[in-house]
């Protein structure tokens, strides 16, 4: 078998078995047969075992000796990493992890925008220009278009605020914000632009309680989006 073949199961195992752990088809502290996987998957031994590995590193599996492996309790998984989130969202909206978001959006990002204010560079500023521009584009486009878009500005706000463990935020706040976003424009017509505009104003200007003021509005209103995205599907999926 080539290196590439190696790879490939190993990385064919990880999702096929992160997948179904994520998803509830494996429940925590069940226990995790390295043969009868490598049956299942048609691998190699140690592409199972590199496997588990890598799954260990995000919390989702664990092992113990005379046990052998089994599946991680859910205190323990890396819930944003970026594997782990991705299959949280495979196949249904998580309507949980939008609540949660909102609330850490609501603590983390109004703390961006007013650091970003004091902060910003000229190349921060034309990053966030750029991305407004872009988002002023969507209007009326396809909602994978808005939601890039959005991504960017979000993105780029952040790396304005020059805090390395406030970037580390942009991972979690972006699979949150795709989901957010897809869920909400499937359902609701959406004008966020004109906020995005006012947040942007007050980093051009230095004006950090006009930012925090800006993107606490901001982000408020995306939360009444989902809230009312929410009733909608209620509405679609009910009798």
């Amino acid at each position: 078998m080539t290196e590439i073949g190696k790879s490939g199961a190993h990385d064919r195992v990880v999702r096929s078995l992160g997948a179904a752990i994520v998803g509830g088809d494996i429940g925590p502290d069940e226990d995790l047969d390295v043969v009868a996987l490598q049956e299942r998957f048609a691998v190699s031994r140690t592409a199972v075992r590199e496997a588990l590995r890598v799954l260990a590193a995000k919390g989702l599996v664990g092992a113990r000796p005379r046990r052998g492996t089994f599946v991680a309790p859910r205190e323990q998984w890396a819930l944003l990493d970026a594997d782990v989130l991705r299959w949280r969202f495979a196949d249904r909206v998580d309507e949980r992890f939008l609540d949660e978001l909102g609330e850490v959006r609501l603590t983390v990002e109004p703390a961006v925008a007013r650091m970003a204010a004091l902060r910003r560079t000229d190349r921060d500023l034309a990053d966030l220009e750029d991305a407004l521009a872009a988002m002023r584009a969507a209007v009326g486009r396809s909602t994978g278009d808005h939601v890039e878009a959005d991504l960017v500005f979000h993105h780029a706000l952040l790396r304005a605020a020059h805090n390395e463990l406030m970037a580390q935020m942009a991972t979690a706040i972006e699979a949150g914000l795709r989901l957010r976003d897809q869920f909400v424009h499937a359902a609701v017509t959406s004008e966020s632009t004109d906020k995005h505009a006012e947040v942007l104003l007050a980093v051009r200007k230095q004006r950090p309680k006009a930012a925090e003021t800006a993107m606490r509005a901001l982000i408020e209103r995306s939360i009444a989006d989902v809230e009312l995205a929410k009733k909608m599907h209620g509405k679609q999926s009910g009798p």
